[in-house]
């Protein structure tokens, strides 16, 4: 990647500040699209959670998702 010119700075700084992000209800959004669901968890849990997955090297996802099937 190379590095931009002032001028492109300057139309790049310009079209972010002052564009109105718009949002569309017609296309499906990062949790639909991927099937994910966000999830609230109180803040131990959490912790538990991530140390678990950190030391497994493993996501959190995958980690939930193994204590279910071993819970079926």
């Amino acid at each position: 990647m190379r590095d931009m010119t002032e001028e492109e700075y300057d139309a790049l700084d310009e079209r972010l500040t002052k564009t109105t992000p718009t949002l569309s209800r017609t296309k499906a959004g990062f949790f639909t699209r991927k099937g994910s669901q966000a999830v609230i968890l109180d803040e131990n849990t959490a912790k538990i959670l991530n140390a678990k997955a950190i030391a497994s090297r493993q996501t959190p996802s995958e980690i939930v998702a193994a204590l279910l099937l071993k819970s079926l």
